[in-house]
């Protein structure tokens, strides 16, 4: 090799080269019918926006790392990337650029693919697809009429939220204070006929299968066990005092705290129960009241920040325990319909959101639970409600019990009762999840492939007629789903009787094309959904990366999908996901002019000569406000753009500097001091390579094999690899990254010992632990790697090579570190080879010069030695 070839490091050359002979050797495609020893990594799939950000590029970075980690520890490695491409983005997109959604998709997957290859991801780009790809859209409808035949799809009318603007159904999570997360709209509470998966049949499995998933993240689990919600309690029956059977003559109420029954002020309704409803029809201002609470919106959320409001019915309960105390019957904005029984009875001194509602209406707080240690007659509750432990009191029968003995008695009494013909309560486990309503009315999406028909009802496409295809020639001039306008889409004959039908407009969330991606790229071109047994021997993924704003509807659904999609044949796993990691973002500082404007960093030039940090305009010089570190969002213009990064420093500089910068489940903070400083260090690699280079091809010297310093080189390295192997493999980059800088200054300070005499020992120390070094950053610097690789005169790919094992006897420590004390109390250490005889334990502790000081010249009493650990010298 000519000394040109140590010219400085040039990435823009590099790079591209490296890529596209990995892509001509096809390196990274894999055969996914027989595996050996496989290994799944999948991060997350993006949404084909446009542009890749520097989320993404952490994101997949660390992907890339354990995928090429695995692969080079022998594993078949699955490493695929597709595109999550349905949505409203595409169809806000054709309104306002006069564009067809599949047009701005497509053109922005190719972007984004190239953006992506640029960063030299191990990605198998064979299995490549986006879920509006009419062969993948295709198998969810053949999926969803398998769920239906299993009885895992229902439709019925229910209360959603309704976006004016966008004209569709959102999901709680997407209406943020009210609105409509991408409108902004304020969102309506409509009745709306709707397709449901029966997710809630698996509510207790999903909730106890989170124990199994020990690679998961505890915060991710926590999160789904409270979204799951699972609530032990009692469904009381209460009569009503003055009812008529036009009314009612009994509501149920569902309470996890039965123990509290002696505590009751009020009797609250949802505003969709049925005999609000009822009420309502005879009662104006309660109708009107009712409008107001459907107005409030559905998402717990909503129902716990808002003002507590309610409606006094002519209605009154009597009491469980005391026919003679009757509870007043209101309809209220902060009771659900859709948990429990849709009808609770307050209980204020226990209960803050009761309370504050008893506050409002200057309703009785009545304390029925005595704080520990606590005298009754000091006892009471002002503005907070007592939620904790204690025994209860002021409650008859109940007075001194604890409160599970207290709900348990409750439950015992009132079991045997009877309120119209009724039990009066019944135990009853509920949970917070609730089916999953995918209906969706917009045009970008996946067909639901049903058919309405006036004489048969609703009846499924036949499998034969699949794929029910998105119309081209739609138009997004008038707002709405333009399905519905569409006749050549809308009017079929149906397959049952012959007569005219209608085909569903409705298509699905899009939640439901990222639930079942895992399987589909274990064989991305089939058939039917998947092939079970190439499925089976992938699943489940063995490391899923991702953020963790996914750790709740995401990960559930796909839980649930895995199952459903076992009940039908297609898988034999119920867990998809084995490991999970969820990374931090990237986050940059903001700027703002004077007129509060934002900059974006590439218009800032910052000035770090002077004591505080200054930045102004570079192209104005204007002095700007250097603002706090944020989420990088296109709002506030503090992105970096990863193109401009691979232009000016390479893709493994960006892909070095997210990986070391800090622990990759906390947010990184991106810094030009920081990128410099990883472009410094792939050129300092690069140059340690040519140097090496030229010490290698020199000839041997006389002196020793087996200096001392080669020795110490050997061990540094073969420790290296053995920490390296371990923190990749636990997903701790940064410490990977650390330990790598000290293996580089180690070699940096051996290559001028092997200049000076390179010995056949120095030689091969200084090769063993260069290439150490560079198999090490293989995973994370990929074309730089490469590149050293094939400098030290190797002829094939590092990407193919195996990953370096450690010696054992080069691990072991060849002396130890004992602590010194004097009479208990420390006073140095002593470096002794490993095992050494006690009489020189001994002798070194007595000569370490604090310990000489303290004697004085006289005899120790004692000295105790506690092999390799420590010195006790009792003076």
């Amino acid at each position: 090799m000519t000394a040109q070839a140590f010219e400085r490091y040039n990435p823009r050359e590099k790079e591209p080269f490296w890529q596209n002979l990995w892509a001509e050797r096809k390196s990274f495609v894999v055969d996914t019918a027989d595996p050996k020893d496989p290994y799944y990594v999948l991060e997350m799939f993006p949404y084909p926006s446009g542009r890749i950000h520097m989320g993404h590029v952490r994101n997949y970075t660390m992907g890339d790392v354990v995928a090429r980690f695995q692969r080079a520890r022998g594993k078949t490695v699955l490493h695929p990337m597709g595109w999550d491409a349905f949505g409203m983005p595409a169809e806000n997109a054709a309104m306002a650029n006069n564009i067809h959604p599949r047009e701005w998709t497509y053109a922005n997957i190719a972007a984004m693919r190239t953006q992506l290859q640029a960063m030299g991801f191990s990605l198998d780009w064979s299995r490549e697809f986006a879920t509006c790809d009419e062969e993948y859209y295709h198998r969810q409808q053949a999926l969803f009429l398998d769920f239906l035949e299993a009885g895992l799809v229902t439709r019925k009318t229910s209360k959603v939220n309704w976006d004016p603007v966008d004209q569709t159904v959102l999901a709680n999570e997407q209406v943020i204070d009210g609105r409509g997360w991408r409108s902004g709209a304020l969102v309506e509470q409509r009745e709306l006929t709707q397709w449901f998966l029966k997710i809630s049949d698996y509510a207790e499995e999903l909730l106890t299968a989170l124990d199994t998933l020990e690679d998961w993240p505890e915060k991710v689990r926590l999160m789904q066990r409270n979204w799951i919600g699972r609530s032990e309690g009692l469904k009381v029956r209460f009569a009503i005092a003055n009812g008529t059977a036009a009314d009612a003559r009994a509501v149920e109420v569902f309470t996890t705290r039965p123990d509290t029954l002696f505590g009751a002020a009020f009797i609250a309704l949802s505003a969709d129960h049925p005999l609000s409803a009822r009420l309502a029809a005879s009662d104006p201002e309660l109708a009107a009241f009712v409008a107001e609470c459907r107005r409030l919106g559905t998402s717990a959320e909503a129902i716990e920040t808002a003002d507590k409001k309610g409606y006094r019915t002519t209605l009154e309960a009597t009491h469980p325990f005391d026919p003679e105390r009757k509870l007043p019957v209101y309809v209220a904005n902060f009771v659900l319909m859709d948990y429990g029984t849709g009808a609770i009875f307050g209980c204020p001194a226990h209960d803050q959101r009761d309370l504050d509602f008893a506050r409002a209406y200057d309703l009785p707080v009545r304390p029925v639970v005595l704080p520990p240690e606590t005298e009754p007659a000091a006892f009471s509750v002002g503005t907070e409600a007592y939620t904790g432990p204690g025994t209860l009191y002021n409650s008859d029968f109940l007075d001194g019990m604890s409160i599970e003995d207290g709900k348990d008695a409750v439950a015992r009494a009132l079991e045997t009762r009877k309120v119209e013909g009724k039990p009066q309560a019944t135990r009853q486990v509920n949970y917070r999840l609730r089916d999953w309503g995918i209906s969706r009315q917009r045009y970008w999406g996946c067909p639901i492939p049903v058919i309405h028909c006036d004489q048969c009802g609703v009846v499924p496409v036949p499998r034969e007629n699949l794929p029910v295809r998105l119309p081209e020639d739609v138009s997004f001039d008038t707002p709405g789903n333009p399905l519905d306008r569409h006749k050549g889409f809308l009017d079929v004959v149906c397959p049952e009787c012959g007569e005219s039908a209608r085909r569903e407009t409705d298509t699905m969330d899009t939640f439901v094309d990222s639930s079942w991606y895992f399987a589909r790229f274990t064989a991305p071109h089939a058939d039917t959904p998947t092939i079970p047994a190439v499925a089976n021997a992938w699943l489940p993924v063995d490391q899923y990366i991702g953020g963790v704003e996914h750790a709740i509807l995401h990960l559930l659904y796909s839980r649930f999908f895995a199952r459903a999609m076992k009940a039908t044949g297609h898988l034999d796993v119920t867990e998809p996901f084995k490991g999970l990691f969820t990374q931090g973002m990237v986050t940059h500082e903001t700027y703002k002019d004077g007129s509060g404007n934002w900059v974006a960093p590439a218009d800032v030039v910052l000035d770090q000569s002077v004591t505080d940090r200054a930045a102004r305009h570079a192209t104005t010089g204007e002095d700007l406000v250097i603002g706090s570190v944020e989420k990088m969002s296109k709002s506030k213009k503090n992105v970096v753009d990863p193109d401009d990064m691979i232009s000016t420093y390479g893709a493994d500089t960006a892909r070095w500097f997210v990986l070391s910068d800090s622990p990759p489940e906390r947010d990184v903070q991106w810094t030009e001091a920081g990128i410099e400083g990883a472009w410094r260090y792939v050129q300092r690699v690069w140059k340690l390579v040519s140097d090496a280079r030229a010490v290698l091809e020199q000839s041997p010297s006389t002196v020793a094999s087996d200096d001392p310093e080669s020795a110490a080189m050997l061990k540094v390295s073969h420790r290296a690899v053995d920490q390296v192997t371990g923190d990749v493999g636990a997903l701790r980059f940064n410490r990977a990254v650390a330990q790598i800088y000290e293996l580089t200054n180690a070699v940096s300070r051996f290559v001028p010992l092997a200049v000076e005499e390179p010995s056949i020992g120095r030689q091969n120390a200084l090769r063993t632990a260069l290439e150490h070094l560079v198999q090490l950053i293989a995973p994370m610097m990929p074309h730089l790697a490469e590149s050293c690789w094939e400098a030290m005169g190797h002829k094939t790919l590092i990407c193919d090579a195996d990953w370096p094992v450690p010696d054992p006897a080069l691990l072991v420590d060849d002396t130890v570190v004992l602590a010194v004390q004097v009479n208990g109390k420390r006073r140095g250490e002593i470096s002794l080879p490993k095992d050494a005889p006690t009489d020189q334990v001994e002798a070194a502790a007595l000569s370490l010069e604090p310990v000489a000081r303290i004697l004085d010249g006289k005899p120790a009493r004692k000295v105790i030695v506690v092999p390799n650990r420590i010195v006790n010298v009792v003076a």
